[in-house]
């Protein structure tokens, strides 16, 4: 295989067109060469403006490229098994955008399909490969902070319009879905281990029946996560991670931006006013082109991607159970048959 890992991306959802092609066309190890839409026209615009060689006007067409290695696939989430199954049946290494199904059996079927066909499937959670995150599981696995005992995230941005693909619940929108799912995962992470049981209070928007207020306790064997996310309050993103000697903080954990640096905090908690703050900071870099990367070496190393399928069902474990202590009023246990 070349040195360079030539992707292929399915649609020209937002996300792609603005984030995450141009950050791997930057990337080391990847080349976008192609991309489709039911829309060819849009493909062709698409491509034109972001200097793709080759555009198509179906998706089935672009996995039946040969020259095609990988796929990027940032559809609707309602979408993401079908046409990661294809991919992969097309013998196309995918990364599937988050969440990676609507349920964790849905996601597990992932599983077989990725053993039978000998490609690599992962989730995009971009996170994993940005600096910042990798530095949080260092100060953790050296006892910076003590034992971790108590993760509390908030991750919230403002949109009621009824046609964005966020706001709608059979396309697998919400709150939960689109958003919270980085605070489980970044509190699995942090943890290193499965939440035993959660418990979960959701507001639905009245028309769209979506949850556009989720808050959550996720019950570890080391401690807790509590998390609040929302699709209707003012934009906000933050994590802590409280140990028996200390905290961190992730100033902006999720969308790192790329023009400036990121910070994060490691407090002794000597001084309730700040004067145990010390401060990391971390040079400029887009974390989407350093997960381009991670997953295009995973594919030509044969080794495991940042984030596994196996991974990526115990993450939908627990979103299905925060739905059903929605629902149930009750504490909740994540359900893995695998």
């Amino acid at each position: 295989m070349s040195t360079k890992i030539r992707w292929g991306v399915l649609s020209t959802a937002a996300i792609g067109l603005k984030k995450v092609i141009p950050a791997m066309q930057q990337g080391r190890y990847t080349s976008v060469v192609a991309i489709a839409s039911r829309d060819l026209a849009k493909s062709r615009e698409a491509a034109s403006a972001l200097g793709i060689p080759t555009a198509y006007g179906s998706y089935e067409e672009l996995l039946a490229d040969p020259g095609i290695d990988a796929i990027y696939n940032p559809l609707p989430n309602h979408l993401h098994v079908p046409w990661t199954i294809q991919a992969a049946e097309a013998g196309k290494h995918v990364l599937c955008e988050k969440p990676i199904g609507l349920t964790a059996a849905e996601a597990e079927t992932l599983i077989a399909v990725r053993d039978r066909t000998g490609v690599t499937i992962a989730e995009a959670f971009m996170v994993r490969s940005h600096p910042q995150w990798l530095r949080v599981r260092e100060l953790l696995d050296e006892g910076r902070i003590g034992e971790l005992r108590s993760i509390l995230g908030f991750f919230s941005y403002f949109n009621v319009n009824p046609a964005n693909i966020r706001n709608q619940v059979d396309a697998g929108g919400g709150a939960l879905m689109d958003i919270g799912c980085y605070l489980i995962h970044a509190s699995r992470f942090a943890f290193g281990e499965e939440p035993a049981r959660v418990v979960a209070s959701i507001d639905r928007d009245p028309q769209m029946h979506t949850d556009r207020l989720t808050s959550a306790i996720l019950e570890f064997s080391a401690g807790q996560s509590i998390f609040t996310c929302s699709t209707q309050l003012v934009p906000y993103q933050r994590i802590h991670f409280l140990g028996t000697k200390g905290r961190l903080e992730l100033e902006v954990p999720v969308n790192a931006p790329i023009d400036r640096p990121t910070r994060l905090v490691i407090d002794s908690g000597s001084d309730l006013f700040g004067g145990g703050i010390a401060t990391e900071t971390f040079p400029i870099c887009d974390q989407y082109t350093l997960q381009g990367d991670a997953f295009s070496e995973a594919v030509m190393d044969g080794t495991e991607p940042p984030v596994s399928i196996e991974d990526g069902v115990k993450n939908m474990a627990v979103i299905d159970a925060i739905f059903r202590s929605g629902k149930s009023g009750q504490w909740e246990s994540p359900e893995i048959r695998s």
